[in-house]
């Protein structure tokens, strides 16, 4: 292939140099990555998840490897929007970073405060609303797994935010397509799926479990099959973008979440042992559409012929 290949994409209104996120909860708030990586070449970072205050997290032991992934019961901890937004926003604008600000709250009104403090920051491209971490038990279960939960806490942020909102699903459901139509209907602007599956890890010689919260949030490689089907699914079921996550390593592990529907991707686990991943992602995802001679990887989106 002669030319150059074109690497942006769109989700929604939101226009990225490439399709790869850094996603929530791997990649700190970006600037712990800023002597590594060149945030400004990453298609956009998704800050950890903010709360109206600092919150603590759960207690240690809380992460774990196992097969072809890892286990992750950190609980949400941050520093609180306040904080992001006075000391990391201005850093990240400053080194060109585009930003997705993570949040997440206690109740639909809690949600929808958080979004509305969040909402227009100078540097954010997006708002993603996460109702769907498998570590939040004062929630009395995952948001996210019920259609009408997830309605009710969509519905209050849109109501209180004008940005593009991206909301987080749950690969914890009968059937992603409910939650995603329901997200829909109450006025997101996009979908992210995966977040993680409910995992629990034993150490036998003990016979208890290798993480203090007993449970946590499987991710990495061995989520991949289920989170391209739930993509693929949701890309028929809506009409909203599709942002893939779940177990990307490679460039071509991304395209097949483009082939499957998704507008972009984001990469988390993968950043634990390779911090440059999201780059050396899209660098592949680029190699490997001047190879097939695909002069747009967008070209790509939604190509599954089942």
């Amino acid at each position: 292939m002669t030319g150059a290949v074109d690497t942006r994409v769109s989700v929604g209104a939101v226009s990225l140099p490439n399709p790869v996120i850094a996603a929530s909860g791997t990649f700190g708030y970006g600037l712990e990555f800023a002597g590594l990586v060149d945030l400004a070449a990453v298609g956009a970072i998704a800050v950890k998840g903010l709360s109206l205050e600092p919150y603590p997290g759960k207690p240690a032991p809380r992460l774990v490897e196992s097969p072809a992934g890892m286990l992750n019961a950190i609980g949400l901890q941050n520093v609180g929007i306040e904080a992001f937004l006075r000391e990391r926003l201005p850093a990240l604008v400053r080194l060109g970073a585009r930003v997705v600000a993570n949040f997440w709250g206690d109740s639909p009104e809690e949600f929808a405060e958080c979004g509305a403090r969040l909402d227009q920051a100078p540097g954010l491209v997006a708002l993603e609303l996460n109702a769907a971490s498998p570590n939040r038990p004062e929630w009395g279960g995952i948001i996210a797994s019920d259609p009408v939960a997830l309605a009710a806490v969509v519905h209050a942020v849109r109501r209180r935010v004008r940005m593009p909102l991206w909301v987080k699903l749950s690969p914890n459901v009968s059937d992603v397509t409910r939650v995603g139509r329901a997200a829909e209907a109450e006025g997101a602007d996009a979908l992210c799926a995966i977040n993680t599956l409910r995992g629990l890890a034993v150490d036998v010689e003990t016979r208890r479990p290798r993480l203090r919260s007993v449970t946590g949030g499987l991710s990495g490689p061995a989520i991949k099959p289920v989170a391209l089907a739930m993509v693929w699914a949701l890309a028929r079921s809506v009409g909203i973008p599709v942002v893939g996550i779940g177990g990307i390593r490679t460039g071509e592990d991304a395209l097949e979440f483009l082939c499957c529907g998704a507008r972009a991707v984001q990469v988390g686990t993968a950043t634990f042992y390779d911090p440059r991943a999201p780059l050396r992602i899209a660098a592949e995802m680029t190699a490997w559409c001047a190879r097939h001679d695909v002069a747009n990887v967008a070209d790509l989106v939604g190509t599954l012929s089942p």
